[in-house]
């Protein structure tokens, strides 16, 4: 029996657009990612840099860059979020049926850019419906690492047998189901995590 949700953020309930910092950075002349990048990004990632840090890596790298443009590439993946999912997850936490939990692979670029966005109120609204909201910059760990998964049950008292992860990679759900816990790899386009109790109405 299902008692614990664990959600992912982007393609759950923000709109992503995954090949967007790709494209924007190819404009920029960044066409690939080195060894190194990819080394800086997760550690980026895990909030073992700094805004300023990231920034001026890239920029060094690439000189005929700006910091703006590059802030922009970053962020450029990042789209709406449909208003029907913030209602569906505040009726989930007025029911008080399950312990809902955010778990996130995001940085503090990200995070800023979208609470710009939402503006301060909305974003404390929908942090507000999860009994723990874990970013994973805040953390210092990041999926799917097993030891991310592994953190969020210890510190919650969460039985693998009884928790629900919903995340949009297959890489991150795979990771979670070795442990045990229970898995929906949800499709952004096909599906969505509003038939979250349709789609997976086998575990409840």
């Amino acid at each position: 029996m299902i008692k614990n949700l664990i959600f992912d953020f982007g393609d759950i309930f923000i709109n992503l657009d995954k090949p967007a910092t790709a494209r924007e950075l190819e404009r920029l002349g960044i066409t690939d990612f080195t060894p190194e990048m990819v080394e800086k990004n997760q550690a980026y990632e895990k909030g073992l840099m700094t805004t300023e840090a990231f920034v001026d890596f890239y920029h060094n790298q690439f000189p005929n860059t700006t910091k703006a443009s590059l802030i922009d590439a970053w962020n450029a993946i990042l789209l709406d979020f449909p208003k029907y999912r913030l209602e569906f997850i505040q009726q989930l936490a007025k029911d008080k049926k399950y312990r809902l939990l955010l778990l996130s692979n995001t940085n503090d670029l990200h995070i800023s850019w979208i609470q710009h966005d939402w503006g301060t109120e909305l974003y404390n609204e929908f942090a507000a419906c999860f009994e723990q909201f874990y970013l994973s910059h805040e953390i210092n760990l990041r999926k799917p690492d097993a030891n991310i998964y592994e953190f969020v049950l210890r510190e919650n008292d969460l039985k693998a047998s009884e928790t629900l992860f919903i995340d949009d990679t297959a890489e991150n759900t795979d990771s979670a189901a070795n442990l045990g816990i229970h898995v929906w790899n949800l499709i952004p386009g096909e599906e969505d995590v509003v038939d979250l109790f349709t789609h997976k109405k086998s575990l409840f």
